[in-house]
């Protein structure tokens, strides 16, 4: 029975120490892992720290990020405003430049006009001469005819 009884002890043991190295080997595996966050960790701690960089700095790091990605795009933003704005001037431009022609064209046919109203008025003013002239002579024709008239119907009257 001793035997048996130490058998069962020896395999309890056997499968003890089985256990134990399981476990010790699953912690190597651990600690391994561990060892390797940590040095991750402590490296990025350590270039952190070396490079002059903590949290706080971290932070600082990325609002100056998002602020240079926030001026980036108004800048993106202002350059498509100033192309519109451009195409805008040459737009205006174009219809300041057809305004002018048609103001310069208005200003010839003004000239123009004027000119030819003077000369309406000229002959306007001739015509109304004329008019004035042969009125005057249509009145000496017309006493000159009833003189003729008077004279021939005294003739007339004689004979």
């Amino acid at each position: 029975m001793v035997w048996r009884t130490g058998g069962k002890i020896e395999l309890r043991l056997k499968k003890l120490f089985e256990e134990r190295e399981g476990l010790r080997d699953q912690v190597r595996f651990l600690r391994s892992q561990l060892d390797q966050r940590t040095d991750g960790v402590q490296n990025t701690d350590r270039d952190g720290l070396e490079n002059g960089m903590d949290s706080h700095l971290l932070d600082l790091q990325r609002d100056a990020n998002r602020q240079i990605s926030e001026l980036k795009f108004k800048l993106v933003k202002s350059e498509q405003e100033v192309t519109a704005l451009e195409q805008n001037v040459i737009r205006l431009e174009g219809q300041v430049s057809r305004y002018k022609s048609a103001f310069e064209n208005a200003e010839t046919i003004e000239d123009e006009l004027k000119v030819e109203r003077r000369k309406l008025q000229r002959e306007v003013r001739s015509a109304l001469d004329r008019i004035s002239e042969l009125e005057v002579s249509n009145r000496h024709l017309s006493k000159r005819l009833e003189k003729m008239k008077a004279n021939r119907n005294a003739l007339l009257a004689q004979q």
